[in-house]
C-alpha cells in the first residue's frame, strides 16, 4: 500500500469533512486480542460516532481484520471493553451483534451462487421475519404479507444499488465487481445500525471502485448508516473517510482525521519505511 495512492476514487466520491456525526455509538477501549502466544490486538483504543465513515488502515497483518471480528463477536478479546451505546458489551456473539444492528461484509464473498440476486439479499431480512417455519411453508395470511413486506424492501435495495437489470440472475453468473455489490445489498437488507466493510474494493478495476465509493457514501448520507470500513486503497480512504485509525502489528499508531493521518510519521514509517 502506498500512502500517496489517490487513483481510484477521487472523481466519485465527495469530500467527506462536513458529514453529519453524532454521539460516539461504540466505544473500544484497551482492546488485547491473543491466539496462544501470539498477540493480534495490544491495548487498542477508539470510539465510532453516529452517522460517521470511520476507517481502520494499515499493512498486512495489523490486526484491521482481527478487530472487525472483534467488533462483531466472532473473537472475544482477553482485555479491555466494548461499549455499545453506553452499555457494556460482554463476550457478544455474531447473531446477537446482528440482532443489534451490526451487519458485515466479507473480504470473501460468501453469496449463494445458485441463487438470484434478489434472493440473495432477501436472505438479509432473516432476522427481521417473524412468521415461523411451519407458517413460512404454507405461504398463507401472515406469512405471504411479511413476504411481500420484506421482497418490497428488497426491490428498494435493488434500485438503491442499481442493479435492476441483474435482479433475477444467478449471482455466480455475475462478474466479481456485481457480485460484491449483491454482498453489500444483503448486509443493507439487515437495516444495520453498524455496517462493517472487509475491502469492499479489493479485486474492482477503478469504474467499480468509483461506483462503490458513491454507494458508500450514499448509504452513510440518505440512511444515517454508520460504516467502518477495512481498505487498502489510501486514495478511497482519504477521499470518503471522516476519520481514520491505523493499526501496524497489532497496535494503534494513529487516529485522526485523514490529513492528520496522511501526516503522521509513524503512519508514514509504517507505510513506506523509516528511511523515507
Amino acid at each position: 500500500m502506498n500512502m500517496t495512492d489517490t487513483n481510484s476514487s477521487s472523481t466519485a466520491a465527495a469530500s467527506a469533512p462536513g458529514r453529519r456525526q453524532g454521539e460516539v455509538i461504540l466505544d473500544l477501549q484497551n482492546i488485547s486480542l491473543r491466539f496462544g502466544g501470539v498477540k493480534a490486538l495490544t491495548d487498542i483504543s477508539f470510539n465510532i460516532r453516529e452517522h460517521e465513515v470511520r476507517a481502520i488502515i494499515g499493512p498486512n497483518g495489523a490486526g484491521k481484520s482481527s478487530m472487525l471480528n472483534v467488533i462483531n463477536g466472532v473473537y472475544h478479546p482477553q482485555e479491555g471493553r466494548i461499549m455499545f451505546r453506553g452499555e457494556e458489551r460482554k463476550k457478544m456473539e455474531p447473531h446477537v451483534a446482528a440482532q443489534q444492528g451490526i451487519a458485515r461484509t466479507f473480504q470473501n464473498i460468501a453469496l449463494f451462487k445458485g441463487m438470484s440476486v434478489l434472493d440473495n439479499i432477501m436472505t438479509g431480512r432473516n432476522l427481521r421475519m417473524k412468521c415461523n417455519i411451519f407458517q413460512q411453508a404454507l405461504w398463507l395470511g401472515p406469512a405471504l404479507r411479511e413476504e411481500i413486506a420484506h421482497r418490497e424492501k428488497v426491490e428498494e435495495i435493488v434500485d438503491f444499488l442499481e442493479i435492476q437489470h441483474i435482479r433475477k440472475t444467478p449471482v455466480g453468473a455475475l462478474p466479481y465487481g456485481l457480485q460484491k455489490r449483491v454482498d453489500l445489498g444483503r448486509a443493507l437488507a439487515m437495516e444495520p445500525q453498524i455496517l462493517l466493510l472487509d475491502e469492499p474494493m479489493a479485486g474492482m478495476n477503478v469504474e467499480e471502485k468509483q461506483d462503490m465509493c458513491r454507494f458508500i457514501l450514499d448509504i452513510s448520507d440518505q440512511f444515517g448508516t454508520t460504516i467502518v470500513l477495512i481498505e487498502h486503497d489510501m486514495g478511497v480512504v482519504m477521499d470518503i473517510s471522516d476519520r481514520v485509525v491505523v493499526l501496524d502489528y497489532g497496535k494503534k499508531i494513529g487516529d485522526g482525521t485523514p490529513h492528520e493521518v496522511r501526516n503522521n510519521q509513524d503512519v508514514i514509517n509504517a507505510y513506506l519505511g523509516s528511511g523515507h
